[in-house]
C-alpha cells in the first residue's frame, strides 16, 4: 500500500455566512496552509481534522491501493486528488498525492 501525502493548499472563510447561520464557536479549525500530513492507507494522520478526514478518506484509500485517474482525468497528475472538507463556513482544500514509497 502506498503512502499518501496530504497538503493543506487553501483555507477559505465565509464570514457573511457565519454571521447569518452559524452559532459562535471558539475553536473550529487547526489546519494551516502548507501543512503536510502523511497517511498510511486507512490510518488518519495525527493532527488531521476528523471532519476533513471523513471527506477525503475514500480518495486516500483509492490512491493508497494503487487507484488512479479519479473521475476520468479530472487531475493533471492521475495519482492525485484535490478535496475540500465539508465545512461550508470555512472549507479547507487538500491536495492528496500517492507517493512512490510503500
Amino acid at each position: 500500500m502506498k503512502k499518501i501525502r496530504i497538503t493543506v493548499l487553501r483555507k477559505a472563510c465565509y464570514r457573511d455566512l457565519m454571521e447569518k447561520y452559524e452559532n459562535p464557536i471558539l475553536h473550529a479549525c487547526d489546519m494551516s496552509e502548507g501543512q503536510v500530513f502523511i497517511a498510511n492507507g486507512w490510518e488518519k494522520p495525527e493532527g488531521m481534522c476528523q471532519s476533513a478526514w471523513d471527506s477525503m478518506s475514500p480518495f486516500v484509500m483509492t490512491l493508497a491501493h494503487g487507484g488512479s485517474n479519479i473521475y476520468d482525468g479530472w487531475m493533471k497528475n492521475p495519482h492525485s486528488a484535490l478535496i475540500s472538507c465539508n465545512d461550508g463556513f470555512r472549507p479547507v482544500s487538500f491536495l492528496i498525492e500517492a507517493l512512490d514509497e510503500e
